[in-house]
């Protein structure tokens, strides 16, 4: 079985909540089962490429967002044995803190969501790992599972894929305007 987790934290990468606990040691365990387990995590302006020995793959993916088409270079290193992928896009990561400032959220949010979202679904295709299951983790990703039934359906490549989505905080759950349905891809 294959399964590829999606989150916008992971320890010991960044770190804002529990979030970045459970997909730092979840995929170990599993892999310890015979799980062949990735990882996708966006590459945050804090994580340090150097300590964690991070390697450019030379691959690209282009995401569309609303009416724009969006850049982002594949990362990758090495947790505990297991192969975690970064999404590097300086205009939603590269940024002081991971979701918000003292002063609140980042205004584009959404776009950032948006841009990860279908970011993690284009990595596993530049990858080529074919997941069974990709495991989402908080409204961060919570568009994964929308796309994989709307977007992607007639994608060839995740025919089998299933999700499972896993709610860290309830507190947390991406109240957007209507008009981000056109930016997300839906109307």
């Amino acid at each position: 079985m294959k399964v590829l987790f999606a989150s916008f934290e992971c320890t010991p990468f960044v770190k804002v909540g529990g979030l970045a606990d459970v997909v730092g040691s979840l995929p170990k365990v599993l892999k310890e089962l015979g799980v062949n387990v990735k990882i996708v995590i966006p590459l945050h302006k804090k994580i340090d490429r150097e300590k964690f020995k991070l390697k450019n793959l030379g691959l690209k993916v282009l995401i569309p967002v609303g009416q724009e088409y969006i850049e982002g270079h594949i990362w990758t290193t090495k947790l505990n044995n297991l192969q975690v992928y970064f999404v590097e896009n300086q205009k939603f990561f590269d940024r002081e803190e991971v979701y918000a400032t003292e002063e609140g959220d980042y205004p584009d949010n959404a776009l950032r969501f948006i841009f990860f979202s279908k970011a993690v679904l284009e990595t596993a295709k530049a990858v080529d790992f074919q997941p069974d299951i990709i495991h989402c983790h908080d409204m961060q990703t919570g568009l994964v599972p929308a796309y994989l039934k709307t977007l992607y359906r007639i994608d060839a490549f995740f025919q089998n894929t299933k999700t499972v989505y896993t709610i860290h905080n309830i507190a947390y759950q991406g109240l957007y305007g209507a008009e981000i349905h056109f930016v997300a891809g839906f109307s």
